[in-house]
């Protein structure tokens, strides 16, 4: 995959733009959904197909399929170490090295390396934390999250917007409670078709039966299991997964708020409902590594200055807390959630 060059958008025509923007989500989970897609955007099945195939390769998409939902099927958390600059590549080798870390990132900070490890299991999770402070002899800064107030990565691109979700309005959210211990119930099925899909769907034009093939099922117990784990949260999305630094949007920054705890859902839920906010949870703070943040917001944006200005904003209106700005300044992994040990239920 190679990203794109120069200003992509202009070799976009109208077509392109609507699966970009359009099918970040709501992809048909029906033996042809290249057909049903394609009679939306008014060409054929295999135009449909070749299209999100070009756009794969070009690097707009990051891959196809299904988004996972890591806190409602295992446990997962947000984790930093501070790495030294002379060992700081050596560090990302050995965090990165791990399949569970599905997203690391250098940031601007003291932490300066921030990951993500998802698991089937808390046990394994922290056994794999362990496993890196062993490896490394650095502290790990664990930050599972604990309530969920607003997380979407989807966001349209097609736009001269300044940051993500810029054209959209507003959105009513409410405060969601994660458990780290928490795990999903999950058939015999469940199990092999998320390890069958966690890298992306097949990009054929019948996905989901070349899914049953690989999982010993028939289309129609793939499409049904597909649906039932999309309404009970294990899927957040079927669709093309929009890859936000290489169209654009690559000055995204984390921030992070001291608030008061029993103002921590008011504000947010607040904060999470607001355009320009992309995610918006609550971790724990870690007062014996002098973390006293509470409140994570992310804000994606294709100018520093822009995103600047929307936190000041937020500071002023919504959020008047000691806080600091963690902006991404490399991506070290950037993958899907990733499963091992599924199927055992370990």
């Amino acid at each position: 995959m190679k990203a794109p060059r120069g200003d992509w958008r202009a070799a976009l025509d109208e077509v392109d733009a609507t699966l970009v923007d359009g099918y970040q989500s709501g992809f048909p989970v029906e033996p042809h959904p290249f057909r049903a897609v394609g009679a939306d955007l008014g060409v054929t099945e295999e135009a449909a197909l070749e299209r999100v195939q070009r756009l794969r390769e070009a690097g707009v998409f990051r891959r196809f399929g299904a988004v996972l939902n890591p806190p409602v099927i295992g446990s997962s958390t947000l984790a930093a170490v501070s790495a030294p600059d002379d060992r700081f590549e050596a560090v990302a080798e050995v965090i990165n090295g791990y399949r569970q870390v599905n997203h690391n990132y250098r940031r601007d900070h003291e932490w300066n390396m921030w990951f993500v490890v998802t698991a089937a299991a808390r046990e394994t999770r922290d056994a794999i934390l362990a496993d890196i402070e062993e490896r490394t002899g650095l502290d790990v800064l664990n930050l599972p999250m604990l309530t969920d107030y607003y997380i979407d990565l989807e966001f349209p691109v097609v736009n001269a917007d300044r940051f993500a979700r810029e054209s959209l309005t507003e959105t009513e959210v409410t405060a969601t409670r994660i458990s780290e211990s928490a795990t999903a119930d999950l058939t015999d099925l469940d199990r092999r078709l998320l390890l069958e899909v966690q890298d992306g769907l097949p990009l054929t034009l019948t996905p989901y039966a070349d899914v049953a093939a690989a999982v010993d099922a028939t289309t129609d117990e793939v499409v049904d299991a597909i649906e039932r784990l999309r309404e009970n949260g294990c899927i957040k999305r079927i669709g093309c997964v929009v890859n936000h630094v290489v169209t654009g949007f690559d000055a995204n920054c984390m921030v992070v708020w001291n608030v008061p705890d029993d103002e921590l859902d008011a504000r947010g839920e607040r904060v999470g409902s607001l355009p320009y906010v992309t995610l918006c949870y609550h971790r724990p703070r870690r007062p014996d590594q002098d973390w006293e943040y509470n409140l994570f917001t992310m804000i994606h944006g294709r100018e520093q200055g822009a995103v600047d200005e929307k936190i000041d904003e937020l500071a002023a209106e919504y959020l008047p807390f000691e806080h600091e700005r963690l902006y991404s300044t490399a991506t070290l992994k950037q993958t899907g959630a990733q499963y091992e040990e599924l199927v055992a239920g370990e």
